[in-house]
């Protein structure tokens, strides 16, 4: 038995249920049960205290006393309130500055409702009097050194302000200082890691509770971009208002204040950089992206450095000048865009015109943009149809899956429009296409004249041709009957033809040929090694690695025919999505047949286990969404940066030939994001401000070039340390994220290079904001963490554990299928793959999972952190990483709960449908609940469907799964939180006494991170 101690020192003992048959007296494993509202399913006594007081919902901060819940005894050393003390607000000096000559460009921003005076000293209304404004952190009640009895403890961690009380609305300002994140003058978290006594996984940051409070309050408000606020959490639903910035949804800044000069930036240890996701999805109720004509001129733009024309370019000389905001280059103003200015300088059309007063718009281009003819975007769907294919069901779920997406079932009465049509979900002007392969390459033509589709094979697999002229690409909704009845027939069709080997590179060329002309998109299926042919791929990976560590070369391609054929498909303007499912899990080289995917700027859908059962939800959800999401094709990508910076690395999916060159990109869509990191070529003038833009060049699924433009705004400080209380923390970890999986990817760096990387790189910011920024003098036990970025050393940890750069096992495929995908996906899908969102669901509360009556929004009930400590006896809980959802049932859940979700007949865990992906729709009102929040976790995800996997505790293989996504605990070959925080702090004070060395030197910290492992909690 695993030593339990390490886990928690909270309650002890043996906890004795009176209703409990079962009971013995054998010591139980100590149990932490935090405080919850009472579970109906449980025949304990209830554990919650009094019911919330009306407008005020139960969740954070306000539960019942501990006295009331079973097995929670106080910590023995310093309660949370003593050992989170010291939460000064600063200096409370009111830090807005003046610019010099207000260089703004004219924005009508009112100051917003209740000014930030309360926080000159003067605690804002209903401050609770522990929220120690002001205070000496040495002189406080409840001190961590003294025993004192603790201030009851609650399952998170000691508010630091006003209590959040979702029932009344908050100004910005206020909003501003949740959590004591105040702009003025910031409040660091402390964590003891040393000293009084031992660390209370309570004390330290939580990341749940850094998702659901902000989530709270934008369920009732806007996002204003342009009022100096640091963007939501990236995994918070939020509507963002364009006031000329553009949204966080498009683009992120490392941070919202630049220092002046590259040492200040370096004494922060943070890396400036921009995470863009261009064609992001919007939200119910935000303004769409508005698309411009200025006709044959095409957009105005500088001369100089060819920025495009923004909401923050100066008008000059009555309006017949405009100033570069990022050149400083003055233009002279075409005539035809020519308009009066008012005395103060802005144009008197400015409200007007979009792309003055608009932080993201779209350019229609003229010809000179172009560089052949736009059409509407042709798909090819490449079918595998081996053997293999067959026989595990995928070709005919895949099949299915295309179906799904092309059209809507018959009696949906959502897809249909006004005139009782189907509506379309693929644009007008759009084509479609179907190829299978074996040995051989199969083209079909579907012209809607014929009866049924016409097969026509192409056996010259050396030099492969297209053998259709016309017919192969045609609209969906013309050639419906043949196109449905093709797909029907297809898997009957290759029931006998057994080839077990397939020719996929041939096939891709000959795609490649049909698209060449036009552009398009190639989504393919392959469930067996491609063996067969030109390009033919062996088994790489034998799964046995000499000295521990995988082999580099394993990561990348060495075929030059898959590097050529990738080169020439974004040249040509052709992006490919995979959809590979390993034959029981066997090697596909996903690190070769991905490079084509990774290069040309699709994505690479893995079924390491694919069953067709379980898994044929999953895949028709995600071919539909592949379908249907915003996409272009023929990019092309350039980000501008002010004068004073320069742009040092791009990281993401795209080919770039020469540094500085544009990037080229076959295929985009809404989930691509890009990391760009700037470096300085001079000094910026803080009085002044530091803009971005982006430019994205590309052809519309319905046809149409255009250009998407992104401006970014921020303002310029001499002392950095006022750069600290405008971080964004999603963006700092994206990029380092990017930057780790390029470095593994493009250079000689090891794994355990990497990781020993990322830990410095920790240590290296929390040691820089030690050192040159904490306000007050900390006792030397204490690890001080800026407000901003509290959770940032556990992300740091997620990335370490990750299944890309993790010690210990893992199968080449899996390590570079998850690496590229870091280096695509945007932050918020990253920000769940490090951290899961884990829900209780065996206490719900009885209206959580129904939309709550004042605000109409669907009541989530609070995440939980990913720890095992958190797991009660009976429980089941969902845990959602934004790749796969599990439904995790403890081997004692109560029969009730079980027939309340499945139906009758299912009380027992033996008795659930292991392959069973969605819950059945009952009448119970647990089963409503349940479906309500699973259908609420898919409209916050990125390009992987939801669809859940039941892991049942000691029956279920999925259950090392759910193991491997509690990432507070020791697991993944990497320590537990409370384990990370000590190393990270060690690191912190060998930096502060001049003692740290640095990763390369024979001594490496990297035997401490390892030490000690134990086996795990399982």
């Amino acid at each position: 038995m695993a030593d339990y101690s390490m886990y928690h020192a909270l309650g002890q003992g043996e906890q004795l249920d009176p209703n409990d048959p079962n009971r013995t007296s054998q010591p139980a494993p100590q149990q932490f049960q935090p405080p919850i509202a009472s579970n109906p399913y449980q025949q304990a006594p209830g554990y919650g205290g009094s019911p919330a007081p009306p407008g005020q919902q139960q969740y954070y901060g306000n539960s019942p006393s501990p006295a009331a819940a079973p097995g929670f005894a106080p910590p023995q050393d310093g309660g949370i309130a003593s050992q989170m003390a010291g939460m000064s607000l600063g200096d409370g000096q009111h830090t807005a500055r003046r610019k010099k000559k207000d260089r703004h460009v004219f924005h009508s921003v009112e100051a917003p409702a209740g000014s930030s005076q309360p926080y000159n000293g003067i605690p804002p209304v209903g401050t609770p009097a522990t929220a120690f404004l002001n205070a000496d952190p040495s002189v406080q009640a409840g001190g961590q050194f003294l025993g004192q009895p603790p201030v009851s403890p609650n399952q998170f961690p000691a508010p630091v302000n006003a209590p959040y009380q979702p029932g009344t609305t908050a100004t910005s300002a206020e909003f501003a200082a949740r959590g004591g994140q105040i702009d003025q003058g910031q409040a660091p978290t402390y964590v003891p890691t040393s000293g009084g006594g031992q660390v209370s996984p309570d004390d330290i940051p939580s990341v749940p509770v850094s998702r659901d409070v902000p989530q709270q309050h934008y369920l009732a408000n806007v996002y204003p971009t342009f009022e100096r606020h640091v963007p939501p959490p990236a995994t918070v639903a939020f509507v963002a208002y364009d006031q000329g910035n553009s949204s966080p949804k498009f683009t992120r800044l490392t941070m919202n204040n630049i220092p002046a000069n590259s040492e200040g930036l370096n004494s922060t240890g943070l890396p400036l950089g921009l995470v863009l996701q261009p064609l992001a999805r919007l939200q119910p109720g935000e303004m769409e992206v508005p698309v411009l004509d200025f006709g044959d001129v095409g957009p105005p733009r500088c001369r100089r450095c060819r920025a495009y024309i923004n909401p923050f370019m100066m008008f000059r000389s009555g309006g017949s000048k405009f100033v570069c905001n990022l050149c400083t280059y003055p233009n002279d103003t075409p005539s035809e865009y020519f308009c009066a200015t008012t005395p103060q300088g802005a144009r008197v059309d400015r409200d007007q015109r979009p792309e003055l007063c608009r932080g993201t718009v779209e350019f229609m281009v003229p010809k000179e943009y172009w560089t052949k003819e736009p059409t509407g975007l042709h798909w090819l769907f490449v079918i595998d149809v081996t053997q293999e294919s067959y026989n595990k069901g995928f070709l005919e779920a895949f099949c299915e899956g295309v179906l799904a997406a092309l059209y809507a079932p018959e009696d949906d009465d959502d897809e249909t429009d006004e005139n009782g049509e189907p509506k379309r979900r693929i644009p007008p002007g759009a084509k479609v296409g179907f190829v299978t392969y074996d040995k051989d390459i199969h083209f079909y033509n579907c012209n809607p004249a014929l009866e049924q589709a016409q097969m026509m094979i192409m056996p010259d697999i050396e030099d492969p041709f297209v053998p259709l002229s016309d017919g192969l690409l045609v609209d969906p909704y013309e050639s419906k009957a043949v196109i449905t009845s093709l797909l029907a027939r297809l898997p009957t069709l290759f029931a006998d033809i057994k080839n077990p080997e397939p020719a996929l590179l041939p096939a891709l060329t000959s795609c490649l040929s049909a698209l060449e002309k036009t552009g398009g998109k190639i989504v393919c299926s392959l469930s067996a090694l491609p063996t067969w042919g030109p390009g033919r791929l062996f088994m790489r990976d034998d799964g046995k690695y000499p000295g521990g560590e995988i082999d580099k070369k394993l990561f990348s391609t060495e075929h030059p025919a898959w590097k050529k054929v990738s080169e020439k498909m974004v040249a040509a303007g052709v992006g490919t999505d995979f959809f590979l499912a390993a034959p029981s899990g066997g090697y596909l080289d996903i690190a070769t047949i991905g490079h084509v995917a990774s290069t040309t700027g699709g994505e690479t859908f893995y079924y390491p286990n694919f069953v067709a059962g379980r898994d044929n939800a999953k895949l028709s959800l995600e071919i539909k969404h592949t379908v249907t999401r915003e996409t272009g094709y023929q990019a092309l990508m350039k980000v501008r940066c002010s004068n004073g910076l320069q742009i040092s690395a791009y990281h993401g999916n795209f080919i770039q030939h020469t540094f500085g060159a544009d990037l080229e990109i076959g295929v985009i869509d809404a989930d691509k994001a890009v990391g760009v990191t700037f470096g300085y070529d001079g000094k910026l003038d803080s009085k002044l401000d530091a803009h971005f833009q982006s430019a994205l060049l590309y052809t519309t699924a319905s046809g149409q070039r255009r250009v998407r433009c992104h401006n970014i705004i921020a303002s310029v400080s001499d002392n950095p340390r006022d750069c600290m209380k405008f971080v964004d923390q999603d963006a700092v970890y994206t990029i380092l994220a990017k930057d780790a999986a390029s470095k593994l990817a493009a250079t000689s760096t090891t794994l355990k290079d990497i990781r020993l990387g990322l830990t410095e790189k920790t240590i290296d910011v929390l040691a820089g904001y030690r050192k040159n920024f904490s306000s007050q003098s900390h006792p030397p036990g204490q690890l001080v963490m800026p407000e901003k970025l509290k959770e940032f050393a556990m992300y740091m940890l997620g990335l370490i554990k990750c299944r890309a750069f993790k010690g210990g096992n893992e199968t080449s495929d899996r390590r570079v299928h998850e690496m590229r995908m870091i280096r695509s996906i945007g932050a918020g899908e990253l920000s769940l793959y490090l951290y899961p969102r884990m829900i209780p669901i065996h206490n719900l509360n009885p209206e959580d999972g129904f939309p709550d009556e004042q605000t109409g929004h669907l009541k989530v009930p609070p995440a939980i952190r990913a720890s095992f400590s958190r797991v009660e006896p009976g429980g089941v809980y969902l845990v959602d990483n934004g790749q796969q959802c599990l439904l995790w049932f403890h081997s004692q859940t109560s029969p009730n709960l079980l027939v309340d979700l499945f139906g009758e007949g299912k009380d027992t865990l033996n008795s659930l449908d292991p392959y069973s992906s969605s819950l059945p729709v009952l009448q119970t009102h647990l089963n409503a609940q349940v479906r309500n929040i699973i259908e609420f976790l898919k409209s916050m995800r990125g390009s992987k469907a939801l669809t859940i996997q039941l892991a049942r505790q000691g029956i279920d293989g999925a259950e090392y799964e759910f193991a491997r996504m509690l990432i507070e605990d020791r697991n993944n070959e990497a320590q537990s939180y409370v384990d990370w925080l000590v190393h990270i702090h060690k690191g912190v004070q060998l930096e502060l006494a001049g003692q740290r060395r640095k990763e390369g030197d024979e001594h490496s910290s990297l035997a401490s991170t390892f030490q000690g492992l134990r086996p795990q909690y399982w």
